[in-house]
């Protein structure tokens, strides 16, 4: 089974945090963003992963890239770097990652994560995962045949159709048949707002009789600005303490005069003095807290956090906050003092 990944785009959403650093590569409980995807998708899938392959824009970088490279790894997997050189879409960006598009796969966007507890058919030919939403007319969804099979999907609908949001992953008994049906896509030049579009791969597949089954999962969250990030990052926190899966605090933490509300993840060589930490607080690897009381936040490596009462609060790698602000959004290497 491979895991294609597109995640060429910067995250302008997310910025200022993602003008350093790829938004999948945001951590969230302690893991980046695309990380805790993939291997959730392993948890799911019950097999072993044999290639994850990530279509990325080529000036990540090489330190990106090895972080990507060992992240397949820890699945034991086969690591493919491609480059999409252009912002046209879903559809142009699988096809970036071409050499990889054969056998069963699963396709994934990078700013989506979810808890999920099914079995995947894969009898059909694809599965699309999706989530009942209370506002479909806000996203794609599938409508669904006395069989349960996906017989339509609709962009945004005005007029209803369906309450099942489709939520950017897709499994493929044979992904070749996807591809070549986008190959069709790109060469009629079928294109949605200057983009090519997956949606347009997977109506010909439709077309062609190809079945397509629902997989529903039971959480899905979204990274797509810094509110909601916050928000999956204490989400992701919940779940990860209620099934004791992970371990949150790092053993190296030290404490002076402190006190932890779980959950929250602390990572290796964090130090805290006179601080209230939590619920729901996330801080990365080598981050120095003094005379705080922090809830509801991710912060990321090596920051000096001091004299803060901060909820809502996201703070980057080695950024300096000494202030009397809350709700707060602050870069890499930032200095509010």
């Amino acid at each position: 089974m491979k895991i294609i990944v597109p995640m060429a785009g910067r995250g302008s959403r997310l910025r200022p945090h993602t003008l350093t650093i790829p938004k999948p590569l945001i951590p969230i409980a302690g893991k980046p963003i695309v990380q805790r995807l993939v291997e959730g998708i392993a948890e799911v899938l019950e097999e072993e992963i044999d290639e994850i392959a990530y279509i990325i824009s080529e000036d990540f970088g090489a330190e990106i890239e090895a972080k990507l490279n060992a992240i397949a790894k820890g699945l034991k997997a086969k690591s493919t770097i491609y480059y999409q050189d252009q912002p046209l879409g879903t559809g142009h960006a699988i096809m970036c990652a071409k050499p990889s598009l054969e056998g069963p796969a699963v396709i994934a966007y990078a700013d989506t994560l979810f808890k999920a507890d099914f079995e995947l058919d894969k009898e059909a030919d694809a599965v699309m995962w999706v989530k009942t939403v209370e506002n479909p007319e806000a996203f794609g969804v599938v409508n669904l045949n006395d069989k349960g099979e996906i017989t339509e999907l609709v962009e945004k609908p005005k007029d209803f159709v369906s309450d099942l949001a489709v939520i950017g992953i897709y499994y493929f008994k044979d992904v070749t048949q996807l591809k070549n049906q986008l190959e069709k896509v790109l060469e009629e030049r079928i294109m949605h707002g200057g983009e090519y579009q997956i949606n347009d791969g997977i109506k010909n597949m439709q077309a062609d009789a190809k079945i397509f089954k629902p997989g529903k999962v039971d959480e899905w969250m979204d990274c797509g600005n810094k509110a909601v990030t916050v928000e999956t990052n204490s989400r992701m926190l919940k779940f990860i303490h209620k099934e004791a899966k992970e371990q949150l605090i790092s053993d190296t933490v030290q404490i002076e005069n402190s006190e932890i509300i779980e959950p929250c993840f602390i990572g290796e060589h964090v130090f805290l003095k006179n601080a209230k930490i939590g619920p729901n607080v996330s801080i990365g690897n080598g981050t120095m807290i003094d005379n705080c009381s922090i809830t509801e936040s991710l912060i990321q490596e090596n920051a000096e956090v001091s004299n803060a009462k901060l909820t809502n609060a996201m703070i980057g790698n080695f950024a300096k906050f000494n202030g009397d602000f809350t709700s707060i959004s602050l870069g890499d290497y930032s200095v509010l003092e």
